[in-house]
C-alpha cells in the first residue's frame, strides 16, 4: 500500500517522537535509581517500558517500511496490537497509578513514555492505518500482549522476584497477595481482586481496539479511501 508524501511526512515525525521519547523516556527510568518506582536495575520489568521498546522497534521498522513507500498488512496489524498495548500503558497510568503517586507521578520520564509515546502512537496509528481495512474482530488480538504480561508477573509473584524494592509485583492490580487475592472486593486499594482487575483490562483493550478500527473505517469513508 502506498501513502501520499503529506501521509509520509506526518508520520515520519510521529515515529520519531516515538522513538526518540521512548528512549529518552527508558534512559531516564533506569537512570531514576534502583530505589525509585519504576526506576534502576528494575525498569525493564514493567510493561510500560515493555510496551514502549516495542512500539518504538514497530516504528523504526515502520519508517523503513515508508521509506520503501510500501507498509504490508502484516506490519499494520502488529502496529494496532502496539498502539493498543501503548494505549493501555497510559490510561492505566494516568488514570490508576499516578493517583495512587502523588507529585511524583509525573516526572519527565513519566510523561514521556505513559503520555507522548502513547499519545504520537496513536496519532501515528490513524495516520497509516487507514489504508488497512481491518476487520473488528481483530480487536481481539490485542489482548495477547497483556495476557503474557501477566503470565510473566504472576510467576515473578510466585518466585518472589523484585519488581521494585520490597515488592514481589509490579503494580497494585497484580498484587495476590493483597487481601483481596484473586477474586475479592473492597473499599480501599486495590479494590477489587488481581482476576476482576485483569478481566477489566482485557475489555477495555477489546473496546478501544474496536474504537480505534471504527475510527480508521470512519476516516476511510471521509476521504473516500478504497
Amino acid at each position: 500500500m502506498k501513502y501520499s508524501k503529506f501521509q509520509k511526512f506526518i508520520s515520519y515525525i510521529l515515529k520519531f517522537l516515538v522513538v526518540v521519547c521512548a528512549i529518552i523516556g527508558i534512559f531516564l527510568s533506569w537512570y531514576g535509581g534502583k530505589d525509585s518506582f519504576m526506576g534502576g536495575t528494575h525498569v525493564f520489568m514493567y510493561f510500560t517500558i515493555q510496551s514502549n521498546i516495542v512500539i518504538a522497534l514497530i516504528s523504526l521498522i515502520g519508517m523503513i517500511y515508508l521509506m520503501r513507500n510500501k507498509v504490508s498488512k502484516g506490519w499494520t496489524i502488529l502496529k494496532f496490537i502496539g498502539t493498543v498495548s501503548i494505549t493501555l500503558t497510559g490510561v492505566v497510568f494516568c488514570f490508576v497509578l499516578a493517583p495512587t503517586l502523588g507529585k511524583g507521578a509525573w516526572a519527565i520520564q513519566n510523561i514521556l513514555t505513559h503520555v507522548i509515546v502513547p499519545a504520537a502512537a496513536v496519532l501515528d496509528y490513524l495516520v497509516t492505518g487507514v489504508k488497512v481495512n481491518l476487520k473488528y474482530k481483530t480487536a481481539f488480538w490485542v489482548i495477547i500482549p497483556p495476557i503474557l504480561y501477566a503470565i510473566y508477573a504472576g510467576y515473578g509473584f510466585v518466585q518472589k522476584w523484585e519488581f521494585s524494592p520490597g515488592k514481589n509485583y509490579p503494580y497494585f492490580f497484580l498484587d495476590w497477595g493483597s487481601p483481596l487475592g484473586a477474586f475479592g472486593f473492597g473499599k480501599e486499594l486495590p479494590f477489587m481482586g488481581c482476576a476482576w482487575w485483569i478481566a477489566a483490562l482485557l475489555v477495555f483493550l477489546i473496546l478501544v481496539g474496536m474504537i480505534y478500527i471504527a475510527i480508521t473505517k470512519l476516516l476511510r469513508v471521509i476521504f473516500r479511501i478504497k
